[in-house]
């Protein structure tokens, strides 16, 4: 009697113990076809997926700040262009995107981000499901614009996001979010529009480097001259690095010497990226010891945009006489 029982007992427990294991992937072998599984029949999912990230790309377009708020979760996590550390939660991730945050109570409901007649373009759209209530979806998005009949992409990212489903709705919960390198680079090779504002911008920062080194006001030249800096001035046979450009200053102030006036009749700019290359005519009086003196003569100077700065990396100038 005892030992029926106890077969009886052993019995169950090893086909208790088949079963159980029948009923869980085996590491290697059952894994994969329940992961391939997880991806059967989610067209309807994916859809889903696809159609709140391009709600979110309408809603930037629109500036459509309820929204952009709505269609991401609270403990929303992950990275933005220029971010430099995670960004935790949906306040952090408003503000990370320039929005005031919290709203004011007086605000507008929306302000567009984008002039109008901009669109968005999704493309190279993946969607991978882990889980039934996790996805990951990958994909480029750019914001388009209708110049002279041509669509112009004016801003390209390499977006990976990441959607849970609650409360039986899908929601973006995280995002790694940059502009593409590629469109940046190629970018960066064109030349840019140079506006009005832009041009008054980089005028007034050439002239102040010029106009600090004849005053020898070294805390404005030590904000516009950086270390690389390199010079060639007026046929001189040696090239100045940011140690000899400051020295020559130095030495005009020690002389007693006195800028007149400075202008620069004719200039002309390219910009590349954060590259600012300009060609211009330089006219400018000094005196000395009671006498006047004017200097005239061509020069290509290179500045270079750090953060809302710009600075004098290097010129060359060639002396008129």
């Amino acid at each position: 009697m005892t030992l029926r029982v106890s077969i009886s007992l052993l019995l169950s427990l090893i086909l208790g113990g088949a079963l159980f294991v029948a009923a869980r992937p085996i590491a290697g072998f059952a894994a994969k076809g329940a992961t391939v599984a997880i991806q059967d029949n989610r067209a309807d999912d994916g859809a889903a997926i696809r159609a709140h990230i391009e709600s979110i790309f309408q809603a930037f377009i629109d500036g459509d700040v309820d929204k952009i708020y709505a269609t991401h979760s609270e403990d929303w996590r992950g990275f933005l262009e220029g971010s430099r550390v995670p960004i935790k939660g949906i306040d952090e991730y408003m503000r990370a995107n320039g929005i005031e945050w919290p709203r004011p109570a007086n605000a507008p409901k929306s302000t567009p981000y984008f002039p109008a007649g901009t669109g968005y373009r999704v493309s190279n759209f993946d969607v991978n499901f882990y889980s039934p209530e996790l996805a990951v979806a990958s994909f480029f998005g750019d914001f388009e614009r209708k110049i002279g009949g041509a669509s112009v992409t004016i801003r390209r990212f390499r977006i990976m996001d990441v959607y849970a489903k609650r409360k039986g709705s899908w929601i973006q919960v995280a995002s790694h979010t940059v502009i593409d390198p590629d469109w940046r680079l190629e970018q960066m090779s064109q030349p840019l529009t140079v506006t009005s504002q832009i041009r008054q911008q980089i005028l007034s920062a050439r002239e102040a480097v010029w106009r600090a080194w004849f005053a020898n006001d070294r805390s404005t030249l030590d904000k516009l001259i950086p270390e690389e800096a390199i010079a060639i001035g007026n046929g001189s046979e040696a090239w100045s690095d940011r140690a000899a450009i400051l020295a020559g200053a130095q030495r005009f102030a020690d002389s007693g010497a006195k800028l007149v006036s400075l202008e620069f009749p004719k200039t002309e700019m390219q910009i590349y990226g954060a590259a600012i290359i300009i060609y211009t005519n330089y006219l400018y009086e000094i005196e000395a010891n009671g006498k006047r003196s004017k200097e005239s003569g061509r020069g290509t100077e290179i500045f270079v945009r750090r953060g809302n700065e710009l600075v004098n990396v290097g010129w060359h100038l060639d002396s008129g006489k």
